[in-house]
């Protein structure tokens, strides 16, 4: 058995651009908590989550608790939900949340995001201690290469230069407010990264110019996969007239409307598939969207899903009622990238190419940022995640959190309204 002698708990902030969504646009930075934990033999495991207060507060009071215990994930879980209601978090509301546009806020859903951070960096460091890859700790691969799919955003070319009282972060991607700007923006990823599926973040712009994008899309990609999301942006009557524009063109759409109601109403008048990241999050609201059939592909996220293993259960039990599964990103580096291409190795039904935010997160704290060939990633078989921490990333990454208290909370509204003053994230749906 091998214990743990230390746990380090990093808030950093990286830069991110003005990627637009139903909620607003993203703030020129994000925060997140990178979680290191060191064996007594001095291995030292890493693991990612999402960096908003109620997050780092949990994740700070829960990694004393470990020091001097047995390395083991099996124990995590009911661990950090215990450890989250002694701390008492704020601001625990039933809102869509920002941080991934993931369906409502709750204790459950904030406890296991931190969990996975804690689970990924002990199979890491459980490895390291073995010299095995994380994918044979969690059975063994069944595939090579992992393949993702471009992450396409309407944006604007920069952060509004007025709007912020530092230089904001800049890139060379331009805008892409229309149709040519998203097909340009998925050239230019086909041609650096290869991807050959592309998914275009919705919800921004009326119904029919973002119908008329990805008809674009189709024109210049023939054949390849196409997905539209709006993160519940639309009525069921909406979702049903878009459906019915894009059947034969789209592989799925993404959480077109709210809540598992919503999209069983869908899903039962179109035969596009549905997928979802929004009303099916947990465990607990598994049984009525299978019930009622609402959601034929499960976007799983090991942040919100409590971790690598939860994510492993998550296939078997969407494999066992006929779902697909496939699995969504957020805002993320390097280490979660590598936990996800990991335990995506390991479950034999995942057929639809897995979301990433890469290249919009150009930053990194790992010392060889992932590259993608034909839009896949290899499976790493040396131990651990097969990546190692850059410190001198992670330390200037903290030092930007510590100089910007204002981004220590993901807001997109708040950020909107530095362009459109009157802004207000809406009720959805809203189209």
């Amino acid at each position: 058995m091998f214990s743990i002698a230390a746990v380090r708990v990093t808030p950093i902030l990286i830069a991110d651009p003005p990627l637009l969504n139903v909620q607003g646009v993203h703030q020129p930075y994000t925060p997140r908590t990178i979680v290191e934990i060191e064996t007594a033999s001095g291995v030292v495991g890493v693991g990612e989550t999402y960096g908003d207060t109620d997050y780092l507060k949990l994740a700070e009071a829960f990694a004393p608790t470990l020091i001097n215990s047995v390395l083991n994930p099996d124990l995590l879980p009911a661990a950090v939900r215990d450890c989250a209601e002694r701390v008492e978090l704020a601001r625990i509301d039933n809102t869509v949340q920002a941080e991934g546009l993931r369906g409502s806020r709750s204790l459950g859903k904030i406890a296991s995001s931190v969990a996975s951070a804690f689970e990924v960096a002990m199979y890491d460091a459980l490895g390291h201690e073995t010299g095995l890859p994380v994918h044979a700790l969690l059975g063994g691969k069944v595939r090579d290469t992992v393949e993702y799919s471009a992450y396409l955003f309407y944006r604007w070319a920069e952060h509004p230069a007025d709007g912020y009282a530092f230089q904001t972060p800049t890139d060379d991607w331009g805008a892409a407010l229309d149709p040519a700007g998203v097909v340009a923006q998925a050239q230019r990823m086909a041609a650096d990264y290869g991807f050959t599926s592309f998914k275009l973040k919705g919800g921004v712009f009326e119904p029919a110019q973002e119908v008329a994008a990805v008809k674009a899309l189709a024109e210049a990609f023939p054949g390849q996969p196409l997905r539209l999301d709006p993160n519940g942006g639309w009525t069921v009557p909406t979702s049903l007239a878009v459906a019915a524009e894009l059947e034969g063109i789209a592989e799925y759409l993404e959480d077109p409307t709210v809540g598992t109601p919503g999209m069983a109403a869908v899903a039962a008048k179109t035969s596009l598939p549905l997928a979802t990241n929004m009303c099916v999050t947990s465990f607990e609201e598994i049984p009525e969207a299978f019930r009622t059939g609402a959601v034929q592909v499960v976007l799983s996220d090991h942040h919100y899903w409590g971790g690598l293993l939860a994510t492993r259960e998550l296939a078997a039990t969407c494999r066992t009622f006929g779902v697909d599964l496939s699995m969504h990103s957020n805002t993320h580096l390097g280490i979660s990238l590598a936990a996800m291409t990991q335990v995506a190795a390991t479950i034999p039904t995942l057929r639809y190419a897995c979301d990433s935010h890469r290249p919009w997160q150009a930053e990194d704290v790992i010392t060889r940022p992932h590259t993608f060939t034909d839009g896949r990633l290899p499976v790493t078989d040396t131990p651990g995640l097969g990546i190692e921490l850059d410190r001198d990333s992670l330390a200037r990454l903290h030092q930007r959190w510590t100089e910007y208290p204002e981004f220590h909370r993901r807001d997109d509204a708040t950020a909107m309204r530095k362009v459109h003053p009157d802004f207000t994230a809406p009720k959805l749906p809203i189209w």
